[in-house]
Parts: C-alpha cells; structure tokens; sequence
C-alpha cells in the first residue's frame, strides 16, 4: 500500500482501485486472517473451495504467483500421496466441491495425485442417493432434499470430469440435475427459485402439497447460475440439454434484475421481500448475481445492456466496503451459513466480515468485471 492509498483509507475514502485490484485486497486479506491455512484446517469443504476457486481466477488473471502458492499449499495439506482425502464427507456434495481446483494443479504440475483424487471424488456422484426422480440428495442426513446450491457443488466439478476423461456420461447426469432442480423451485410468478424442493414432502420446511421451500433466499439462487455458466465451459455446444439450461439462465438472471434496489444497486437477503422493514441488503448474493450477469454477456447469453445491472451491484457492493487498522479491506454484510427455513429463520441469520464463502463471491465477482471492463 503506497503512502496515499494509506492516507485515503485513514479518511474512510476508498481507492479508486479497479475490480482486480479489489479482488487481489480480497485474496490478500483472507490470506492475512487464515494463514498458513484455511479455517477449518482438517476439512475438504466447499467454504474454503469457493474462496480458492475466485483465488485461481484472481491468479490466471494477474499470473501473481503468490495465489497460486497458496491455493495449493492448502489443497495439498488436504490430498495426500495416494489422492485420498485426509479428512471429508463423503455423502455430503458441499465436500465434493473443493475437488474442482485439482484440474488446474494437474495441468500446472503433473502430479498424478490431483488426477487420482478427482478419479476418487467425482465417481462417487454415480452412487450418489437420490430422491424418487433421481434427483441428488444434499447430504446423507437430508434425506430426498434438493437444495440449489448443490448444482455448484457437483455441476461443475463433474462436467470438467467429463472434458477432461472422455467421461461423457457426467454431461447427461449433471444436466439432468440442473433442468429437474429448476423445473420443481422455479416460481411461475416471479421467475425466482426457492432454496430447496423435497419431493415426499417431509422436511420441515417443506410445503405440504409442493415440497418447496417457503422463501427465495439469495445466496442459495446466486450458486445456481454460477454453476451453469461453469459447466457451460466444458459442456459440449451441442449437448441435448444446452439450449433448454440456457433458457433457464436467462429467465433467472433477467428475473433477478427485478429484484435490485435501485438505490444501492443491491439485492436483499429474502430477494421479493424487499418492502419488509427487517430485510436487509446482503452482499454474497449480490456478488453472486452480478458475476453471473457478466459472464452471461460475456458469452454471449445475455445483451450487453445487462451489464448497467452489474455494474450497478458490483459499485453497490464496493460501496459498502471498510478497512482495518492493518490496511486490509473489510467485506460485511455477508450472511453466515445457512440451511432451509421461513422468512423469520433468514432475517434472523447473522452476518459476518470476511468469511469464506463471501470473499469467494466477491473476488469471483471483481475478476469477471475486470473482464467487463477490458472488454470495454
């Protein structure tokens, strides 16, 4: 930090820094909170793979080898020799995730041990328990229950297999996955998708005559089309099922556009409640939504007029950012973890500053605006 970026931020006045910039402050002050690992250290969890996962794409856009660095020292203190995993659950898809930064490390280093622990990790989706139309369980101790988030945790991971192994049979699985999630939560009324849908009906929260959940809550809607758009690189152009998830990419993103504040350029934590006194303005969601936005223009899925939204989100989400007394940028208004519940559950929820899942959104979201910007 140079002495003027200094004297700005004792004055609460944020730098001009472009989106790269940003998401490097990010990358660098969550590797300033957890080193030399992440938080929890004994576990191959998806908290710790959306972090690396914005990390990898801050690296191949700056080519700063300190990224690169520190993603895999973590992966390694996590894949042993053999590609086993040294600690993760493995009936849970959010511990399927962190797998999808073992491509790169292979391509990078040759190391036959991140091809042995995707070989390990990716084919437990063939015996994966699934609800009465095949649809993934979220984890072994939510019996028939979908839940959105879970196309981020397997789509792309499993799609890449497919790429990059002469596996084709994970392009027809995941896809399958995708349209029979957004068929059973999607809302004809407002376009959005409810958090999760349960077909027998049994969960808590589930509606008694549909199975879904009773609210849109917006990180869960954020990870869905983020998964579409990265299983979108490595899907065949002329896969059966590309042109129907397409549409559903569209419809979604457009939809959400409905939903921003227009004062804030943010999105709310309950995404339609907006009006409600108690609702609040969340910023993983936001990150979530604007990166989609922007990649979605650019490749080509979306018209570029769209992109006056996520400029407008991702200004609304710097706007809200602080510094400590160390210089680090400071990221809040990110909900914590949270499972499936009613409108008081998720007002209820509390925040955090600089947490895993919310740094990974936002450093997803600065890398792709960066492109935005470049491509002008």
């Amino acid at each position: 930090m140079n002495s003027s970026e200094a004297v700005n931020i004792q004055n609460n006045k944020k730098p001009a820094y472009s989106p790269i910039k940003w998401a490097e402050k990010a990358c660098e002050a969550l590797m300033a909170k957890f080193e030399p690992e992440l938080l929890p250290p004994d576990r191959f969890h998806y908290h710790q793979g959306v972090f690396l996962s914005g990390m990898e794409k801050c690296w191949k856009e700056t080519q700063n080898s300190k990224y690169y660095g520190y993603l895999k020292r973590w992966v390694d203190s996590q894949v042993l020799t053999d590609g086993s995993i040294k600690k993760h659950k493995p009936d849970e898809l959010d511990d399927i995730q962190p797998g999808v930064l073992l491509y790169n490390l292979y391509e990078q280093t040759g190391d036959e041990r991140y091809k042995n622990a995707l070989h390990y990790l990716v084919p437990l989706l063939k015996s994966w328990k699934t609800n009465a139309s095949g649809g993934f369980w979220h984890k072994e101790h939510y019996p028939n229950q979908m839940w959105l988030d879970g196309l981020y945790m397997a789509g792309p991971i499993a799609v890449q297999f497919g790429k990059a192994f002469d596996a084709n049979e994970y392009f027809d699985m995941m896809t399958y996955q995708a349209i029979l999630m957004a068929k059973h939560t999607k809302d004809p009324v407002t376009g959005l998708l409810y958090h999760g849908w349960d077909e027998t009906k049994e969960a808590s929260w589930a509606d008694p005559e549909t199975g879904l959940a009773p609210e849109f809550w917006g990180r869960a809607i954020g990870w869905y089309p983020v998964a579409l758009l990265e299983m979108f690189e490595h899907l065949p152009e002329d896969h059966k099922d590309k042109a129907a998830l397409v549409e559903i990419l569209q419809d979604l993103l457009i939809a959400l556009i409905n939903y921003q504040d227009p004062a804030t350029g943010l999105w709310y934590q309950v995404v339609d409640k907006g009006d409600e006194p108690d609702n609040w303005l969340e910023n993983s969601c936001t990150a979530l939504y604007v990166h989609a936005i922007a990649k979605a223009v650019r490749f080509g899925y979306l018209d570029a007029k769209y992109l006056e939204y996520a400029w407008k989100g991702y200004q609304g989400v710097i706007d809200t950012l602080k510094f400590d007394d160390k210089g680090n940028v400071v990221i809040g208004q990110i909900c914590i973890g949270t499972g499936i519940g009613d409108y008081a559950h998720y007002i209820a929820r509390p925040t955090s500053e600089n947490d895993l899942h919310g740094a990974g959104a936002f450093i997803l979201m600065c890398v792709e605006m960066s492109q935005a910007a470049e491509a002008g």
